[in-house]
């Protein structure tokens, strides 16, 4: 009687033993008797019991029987000795049969029965040396149920390594095998093993890796790139050459060819992405910022600000609301009329500082004042962006006083800022500063965007007033000071006496003041003062003083200390850059044209 090893029928000859596992097994499903697997091929059942099941001793009685090449059986039990195989015969862990009429020897094991018989196939049986050693280490995981591993087949080859013939013989038998079933097959790097998928690689590589019970104080190495633990260096060292050789499989990864360098290019780029993605946010959180500064966000002009300032003040109970009412209607009524409400205003100030030098100041060798020029300080409306405005009011205060402008001059009345933003407009409409106009979209009005140098000379020059930038856009002396600049105001004041006797010692001239710009502000300079000790000092209004601290420069009493904030020495300008707009005559059509002309590309005299 034969018993089958799979299911255990016994049947009487050896031909219908073919004829049972034909049937019943190779056509069907097989499964493992041992434990749940089912669903694979029959190599891989036979290399499954072998490896996975080598620890279950079976006794004489429930033993398999064993078929011989010559087609005689025997059983083998704990205590009896296997008997005599031929030298073709193997280990069926070291490899299955696939070619011909699988015979396979038991392994090195004694009394575990191993050998199953095939049915005979086309192929031919491929005979080699056992190494049973090395194959009883190598475990390979199956998972139950899962139509992947369940479709995939496993062959195992030995290789002999000291026989170049048998390695040439075994990939030739590779090749052929991946001819026939039409499938790619993948070669374990660490041994003969041959997988028909890469999962089933990945998993068997695992196994030679992974982390076996070590000896006390033995020493264990991991890999960098993954949890992988190897028991020395040279086998670490081949690991981690698996992850990063060009053409192996990524183990470790997804298991598929280049997937260590695919995946190390895709978090490059992902990366890039976010690192542009932050450059952009911050460049937009910058943009915005400066918008903002420069009253380009959208948050209104002058009117807006303005009644937002007196409803605030009627929130806090500072203002009543009739009031409100009052002033809302004044404010709506100037702007209508474009001109200034002269609530800002300050009077007389050059007056009141030529009184003043007649009687003090006798530390002063020679002073040069300028026309009278009226203050204008901010108001509620423009305060934190109308300086720029508010120095060109004080000029055109100044200009009117002059004969030169005033006779040429069509408006007596000095514009309030909205009026002055219509203006600047209307010169970028004429053609002036095209550079400035697309800076600031063609639109100021109804916005709180400053105003520098280069709009002061269009507007200067679209009221037909001849004009000159000079920018001083480095220091020229100690300590980042511009003692240049200085030394340009005395040569603008002085062109007023052309007499080659020394000059008095005030001097009060009909020049206009001089705008004066720097990062953030803006000033205008009405005088100059020189001391004995030769320095030089500049007498400056600045629209970001108040009502009440002007007015005390038409005091008697307390000019005195109101000079002090008027003076500036040269140790109080030490910004990098300072650009002065000096107005000087009065243009013809033709100078106008020409300066519109040349304002295409806006050029300063630079010094030095």
């Amino acid at each position: 009687m034969l018993t089958c090893d799979i299911c255990g029928e016994e049947v009487l000859l050896e031909e219908d033993m073919k004829t049972h596992l034909l049937l019943s097994h190779l056509e069907n499903e097989l499964h493992c008797p041992l434990c749940s697997l089912s669903g694979v091929s029959y190599d891989e059942l036979c290399f499954h019991i072998s490896n996975a099941h080598p620890e279950r001793q079976h006794t004489a009685q429930g033993a398999p029987h064993l078929i011989s090449p010559s087609g005689s059986s025997s059983a083998t039990n704990t205590g009896g000795t296997e008997r005599e195989k031929p030298q073709t015969s193997q280990s069926c862990s070291a490899r299955d049969s696939w070619d011909g009429v699988g015979d396979v020897s038991p392994t090195g094991a004694t009394g575990v029965p191993t050998d199953l018989r095939q049915p005979k196939q086309n192929n031919t049986l491929e005979s080699g040396d056992s190494s049973s050693g090395e194959t009883a280490s190598t475990k390979l995981r199956l998972k139950t149920g899962s139509p992947e591993t369940k479709q995939a087949s496993v062959r195992h080859f030995n290789e002999d390594s000291n026989g170049p013939e048998s390695q040439q013989h075994n990939k030739a038998k590779q090749k052929r095998l991946s001819l026939t079933r039409g499938e790619e097959l993948f070669t374990c790097p660490m041994c003969a093993l041959v997988c028909s998928s890469s999962v089933l690689l990945q998993e068997h590589v695992e196994l030679h890796l992974q982390e076996q019970p070590s000896a006390e104080g033995e020493e264990r190495l991991e890999c960098p790139m993954c949890s992988v633990v190897c028991r020395d260096s040279v086998s670490l060292q081949e690991h981690v050459e698996l992850h990063l050789d060009h053409g192996a499989a990524g183990i470790c990864a997804a298991g598929s060819p280049g997937s260590d360098l695919a995946l190390a290019r895709q978090l490059q780029q992902e990366e890039e992405v976010q690192r542009r993605r932050q450059e952009e946010a911050q460049e937009e959180k910058e943009f915005k910022k400066l918008q903002r500064q420069f009253g380009l966000d959208g948050r209104g002009g002058y009117r807006k600000q303005l009644e937002s300032t007196m409803e605030r003040a009627v929130a806090k109970g500072l203002m009543a609301p009739s009031e409100f009412h009052c002033k809302r209607a004044e404010m709506m009524e100037s702007l209508a009329s474009g001109v200034d409400d002269g609530r800002t205003r300050t009077q007389g100030v050059v007056s009141a500082l030529q009184e003043y030098y007649q009687t003090e100041g006798r530390d002063c060798v020679h002073v040069w004042l300028s026309a009278d020029t009226d203050h204008y300080c901010s108001s509620a409306g423009d305060k934190g962006w109308g300086c720029g405005y508010r120095n060109f009011q004080m000029l055109i205060s100044s200009l009117q006083c002059i004969d030169v402008y005033s006779s040429f001059l069509r408006d007596k009345d000095v514009p309030s800022i909205p009026r002055v933003q219509s203006m600047i407009e209307e010169a970028w409409k004429e053609g002036l500063d095209p550079q400035g106009a697309s800076h600031f979209n063609q639109r100021l009005q109804g916005t709180r965007a400053w105003i520098g140098a280069t709009e002061m000379y269009s507007l200067l020059t679209s009221l037909g007033i001849s004009a000159r930038i000079i920018d001083f856009h480095q220091p020229t002396g100690p300590g980042g000071t511009h003692p240049r600049l200085f030394e340009w105001v005395k040569q603008y004041y002085c062109q007023s006496s052309k007499s080659s006797r020394l000059p008095p010692r005030l001097i009060q001239t009909a020049l206009p003041p001089l705008y004066l710009q720097h990062q953030g502000h803006s000033h205008s300079i009405v005088g100059l003062e020189q001391r004995k000790n030769g320095s030089l000092c500049l007498l400056v209004l600045d629209p970001g003083s108040s009502v009440s601290d002007t007015r005390k420069l038409l005091s008697r009493d307390t000019i005195s200390s109101a000079v002090r904030n008027v003076r500036k020495f040269p140790g109080s300008l030490k910004h990098k850059q300072y650009q002065v707009v000096a107005a000087h005559g009065i243009l013809s059509a033709e100078e106008k044209q020409i300066s519109i002309l040349n304002s295409r590309t806006l050029c300063a005299e630079r010094i030095p």
